[in-house]
């Protein structure tokens, strides 16, 4: 059944551009937001939770009067009838028909569902009378335990890999019989060649152990065109950007399209990527935290290199992005560029930084550590010291010591630091001119790093070393009174120094630390937030180094979708965990579900090199395993017990997590909340 108009209402909107995107048979539906990023359509527990269209909003498209269900599928035609369809006419289009396999009945038959009428399998089975009084346990016992009635199943139209595949909900506890069946009676009974897709970790044991041939979720994400990594909308002018030195010339109002995921961005009005990156990537991060659209469009720069210097209005949707060019009248009722907070180090957001208390010299060890201490140390030396004191079985916290907010007040007032920070403002086209005003923070930061250091401070500094760390390789790690506030997480703006070995090194790395508040991604975001120079003050957090087996971060939600806070998000590679959010190269990405218990893999790391320690210093690249997982069930299972733990410890807060391993060990090195802001 082909219904155009059906296309037309759902999809584009007069002067928006949609992505190019096959069209296949449609039927009134409502988007699925939640389930785009996965490639697939909800589940069963997901969809029981979600409202169904009743009344005249159910009756926009008539739909003439087709069976509740078909034995097989024996022509695109039967298919197109039975369809429901979400997100038609766009990149994430997914034309899918629900199936049951009744395995009591003699012969085993095959029910093809009418989707959009029956949008559950329970309704089918209970409104069609072949199951009229299944209650919940009954109905549960079909996804759960070997002996059941029913498979409950969906064959989809992958537009993206064209081919159908079939699949089950992520929670199925398939077993290898089931899947020989299942494959047996959808193939014997379907008109097109179709594979098995898996939705879980569990899913492509088995499939593996039954014989069947499949296709991975993460080798369909592989194939997405596009995937939503922020939602929201923007205004601003689109700014292709071919390589790093380009990113100097951004201001606060380009829509930045970006040929490859940088390491740091400066305050841009939203963000389209050529490359995939991870949802915790410091690009990704930082536009959650200034409340920016973001996505990855394959070939965003050839797609809207015709859009170059445009003024254009960008959505990204889960369903796909729209831009559209503004009108002359539109662009010029825009309001006036301010002067850019990012340039002049305004201060109308100050007050949201940590007051800190500057009398607090002392160097206060990791044990004595607790919320308390972000007035002194900062909220990441000071989560760290209540994660510590948590005690969460199977873990550990290295060891450490905070220097304080007082001893970088008194080192940048000793040395004047107001003063030339006056001066440096002042320089013709600094407030204008993003490379000159990179020149200037780059030459502030050389001039800190060379100023001297009190003898006694530094003394203070290398006997804590030496007593309570040992003399070891430590990091040096940031620890400022502006980030993790609400609105402004500050993720990825300052510096760590790695396994510093020396006493002269760790002098030299406080204060490259120190320095980098002047970073020019730390000085662009806290001036869009509104923070001023003088407000941050920059406490240093120094460990114990650990050469880690494999590192990563997590959040304690779905980072896609706030209504899902029974999943953990894992990021992981190999080594120590400095490249996680770098964003250069995909790390590997999982989620569990603590509902369905499913392991869902979203990218497998294909790195060929991991960062481990230097015996003299520093880190050194050395050469991996190639195809091996980085993440296994079991490390998956254990590090979203150890986040949820994490998260109780604040108080149900949702947490961004570093953790690494070192052998059976789980190793937690930062703890700060999830912040998700959207404009």
């Amino acid at each position: 059944m082909k219904n155009n108009s059906t296309r037309d209402q759902a999809g584009k909107a007069p002067g928006w551009l949609w992505p190019s995107a096959l069209a296949l048979c449609v039927v009134a539906v409502a988007p699925a937001p939640a389930d785009a990023q996965l490639a697939r359509k909800p589940s069963f527990y997901q969809q029981q939770n979600q409202p169904q269209p009743e009344g005249p909003a159910a009756q926009l498209v008539p739909r003439p009067a087709v069976p509740a269900s078909l034995p097989a599928l024996r022509s695109q035609g039967d298919f197109d009838t039975l369809a429901r369809v979400y997100d038609p006419g766009t990149p994430m289009q997914l034309a899918h028909v629900l199936f049951i396999v009744d395995r009591q009945a003699r012969p085993v038959r095959t029910y093809y569902i009418d989707t959009p009428r029956y949008q559950l399998h329970v309704r089918f089975v209970r409104d069609t009378g072949l199951s009229p009084r299944a209650g919940k346990r009954e109905i549960d016992r079909n996804y759960l335990v070997p002996d059941r009635r029913f498979l409950f199943g969906t064959l989809s139209w992958q537009q993206n890999i064209g081919s159908f595949t079939y699949e089950f909900w992520e929670g199925d506890q398939l077993t290898a019989p089931l899947l020989r069946q299942a494959d047996a009676q959808v193939k014997a009974s379907f008109f097109a060649a179709v594979k098995f897709k898996t939705n879980s970790t569990l899913h492509e044991r088995v499939a593996k152990e039954a014989g069947i041939d499949f296709v991975s979720q993460e080798a369909l994400i592989r194939e997405q065109p596009y995937m939503p990594m922020n939602l929201g909308t923007a205004t601003g002018r689109v700014r292709i950007v071919d390589d790093a030195s380009g990113l100097n010339a951004l201001l606060p109002d380009d829509i930045a399209v970006l040929r490859q995921v940088p390491i740091n961005l400066p305050p841009v009005a939203g963000v389209l990527t050529e490359r995939p990156s991870t949802a915790l990537s410091h690009v990704n991060l930082l536009a959650k935290g200034w409340g920016i659209p973001n996505a990855y469009v394959r070939d965003a720069a050839s797609v809207l290199r015709e859009h170059a210097g445009q003024w254009v209005a960008l959505k990204v949707a889960a369903s796909g992005y729209q831009l559209r060019r503004l009108t002359a009248e539109e662009i010029a009722a825009l309001p006036p560029r301010a002067v850019r907070t990012a340039a002049t180090g305004a201060v109308p957001g100050s007050d949201r930084a940590v007051k800190p208390d500057l009398r607090e010299t002392r160097l206060l060890p990791l044990a004595s550590l607790r919320a308390r201490n972000s007035a002194q140390c900062g909220s990441k030396a000071a989560n760290l010291g209540a994660v510590l004191a948590a005690r969460i079985p199977s873990t550990t916290v290295p060891d450490g010591f905070c220097i304080p907010f007082a001893h970088y007040d008194r080192f940048m007032r000793t040395n004047g630091l107001a003063d030339r920070i006056a001066r440096m403002q002042q320089q013709p086209g600094f407030a204008s001119d993003p490379q000159l005003r990179q020149k200037a923070l780059a030459q502030l930061r050389d001039e800190i790093v060379a100023w001297p250091v009190d003898a006694a401070t530094a003394a203070a500094w290398r006997a804590a070393w030496q007593s309570q760390l040992g003399g070891g390789g430590v990091f040096v790690r940031s620890s400022s009174n502006s980030e993790d506030l609400p609105g402004f997480s500050g993720a990825g703006l300052y510096s760590t120094m790695p396994n510093v070995k020396t006493g002269d090194a760790l002098e030299v790395a406080v204060k490259k630390v120190w320095a980098s508040v002047f970073n020019p991604e730390a000085w662009e975001a806290r001036g869009a937030a509104g923070f001023g120079a003088e407000s941050v003050l920059m406490g240093v957090f120094v460990q114990a180094a650990i050469d880690s087996t494999n590192a990563g971060v997590m959040i304690t939600r779905d980072p896609f979708d706030a209504g899902h806070p029974h999943v953990t998000y894992i990021s992981a590679k190999r080594g120590i965990g400095i490249r996680v959010v770098e964003g250069q190269r995909v790390a590997e990405q999982v989620m569990y579900s603590s509902w369905s218990k499913a392991i869902q893999v979203l990218s497998r790391s294909a790195e060929e090199t991991a960062l481990q320690l230097d015996k003299d210093g520093g880190v050194k690249e050395v050469p991996v395993e190639i195809g091996r997982n980085v993440l296994t069930d079991e490390l998956v299972v254990r590090l979203a017990n150890v986040g949820a733990a994490v998260k109780r410890t604040f108080n149900a807060v949702d947490q961004d997590i570093e953790w690494a391993t070192v052998g059976d060990k789980i190793v937690l090195l930062q703890a700060r909340p999830y912040v998700e802001r959207r404009r």
